[in-house]
């Protein structure tokens, strides 16, 4: 490799996971530094015997470095646009690029796709990027000239949604705004479902695309019941429901803004449908007394950890409003219950589920567990990739 990259040397024994392919190097590993340093360079890292073990990209912070290969090869653009077009071969053969009635999708899931820092969604015909490291952010617009290369007409914007995503302690001031082309937030087709999705305002990239698999399982289990979707946000779990001929559908949020996204999409698909009701509350609040009112439940909370030191609390919020949903929900009910807390583990949750179904009394029976869909793949050395974690329960 002709380019010569700062050197960042391991302590004796902290090169093993590097060895298993674990892509990250945490900062309390590091020995020592050859060269200078600045925080989104590519540096070269090595074990404490000088055997080459990555090139990723250096950080400040608890993980020092996001190694993206793990060959010592030139990192050009042939090297990323190789990585770019893998991730669009993967969603090529899973039929989501051509889906008759799907057109959102993710395209790059990081460590999943070998591009750890990056996060690509894609909806209908727009790429909003939203990185998590400062060296995918130096290079945002060389990402999105390559990836516009691959898909071609495919590809109408590119919109970079980094702001708020990217270590606050990186010296730099990040503005989200488009890379490429000038769309405005537009509709997107899940399943035939119309969704008006808001990626300048929206909560991640602008909509839950992990959850699409779930909400099509969640038709199926519909006809006929009463269901409250708790933590609605824009109301993907409602119209699903509806789709699948629920009684009612009770969609419940605690920001005013969400309620009134999925007043919106609610008309796009089911206009003036008298099934439909969306209320701001707290979820805690409201599912402290609706005995018997619904026979299908989703629970799908936000992050309720976001670091290790918050799990302890989080594993306690789990157990509490999965609880209540057992307490309330009426026989022969069914519960989708769900955690996107990535430094919960699936042992932790399905305990903390367990404690809240035995503390219940009730009887209860798992239909599914669940997790996240083909498109937000987990790379098999990078176990903390698997962050969504759910069951479907029979409650009777």
């Amino acid at each position: 490799m002709s380019i010569s990259y700062s050197k960042i040397i391991l302590k004796s024994g902290k090169d093993q996971s590097l060895k298993r392919f674990h892509p990250w190097v945490f900062s309390g590993a590091i020995k020592k530094t050859e060269g200078p340093l600045a925080e989104g360079n590519i540096v070269s890292v090595h074990a404490n015997n000088g055997e080459f073990l990555g090139l990723g990209h250096y950080q400040i912070g608890s993980i020092a470095v996001r190694v993206f290969s793990f060959q010592e090869v030139a990192i050009d653009e042939l090297f990323w646009k190789d990585k770019l077009r893998k991730a669009y071969q993967l969603r090529l053969d899973l039929g989501l690029t051509n889906h008759p009635d799907t057109n959102v999708y993710r395209l790059v899931h990081a460590e999943g796709d070998g591009l750890p820092g990056l996060v690509i969604d894609f909806y209908n015909g727009t790429a909003v990027f939203q990185m998590h490291s400062i060296g995918m952010y130096l290079i945002r617009n060389e990402l999105s000239k390559y990836l516009k290369d691959i898909m071609g007409d495919q590809l109408k914007a590119v919109y970079d949604k980094s702001e708020k995503t990217l270590p606050f302690k990186a010296d730099i001031e990040p503005r989200d705004g488009f890379l490429y082309g000038d769309t405005v937030a537009g509709l997107v087709s899940e399943y035939g479902n119309l969704f008006k999705v808001d990626w300048e305002e929206g909560q991640k990239t602008g909509f839950f695309i992990d959850q699409r698999e779930n909400r099509y399982l969640l038709q199926q289990y519909s006809k006929d019941r009463d269901v409250l979707n708790m933590f609605c946000y824009t109301g993907g779990f409602s119209f699903f429901a509806m789709r699948g001929g629920a009684k009612s559908v009770h969609s419940v949020d605690a920001s005013g803004k969400a309620i009134d996204l999925t007043r919106e999409n609610v008309e796009l698909n089911y206009p003036n449908d008298p099934r439909h009701e969306a209320i701001v509350a707290d979820a805690f609040e409201y599912l402290r007394d609706i005995k018997d009112k619904y026979d299908l439940i989703v629970l799908d909370p936000p992050a309720f950890a976001k670091h290790r030191e918050a799990l302890s609390r989080a594993l306690q919020g789990y157990k509490r409003i999965n609880a209540r949903a057992f307490e309330q929900i009426r026989p022969g009910g069914i519960l989708f219950t769900f955690s996107c807390s990535q430094v919960v583990s699936k042992e932790k949750f399905r305990e903390a589920v367990f404690s809240a179904a035995a503390i219940s009394g009730r009887t209860v029976r798992i239909l599914h567990q669940l997790n996240q869909p083909a498109d937000h793949p987990i790379n098999i050395y990078h176990p903390e990739g698997e962050y969504l974690k759910g069951l479907v329960l029979y409650v009777e």
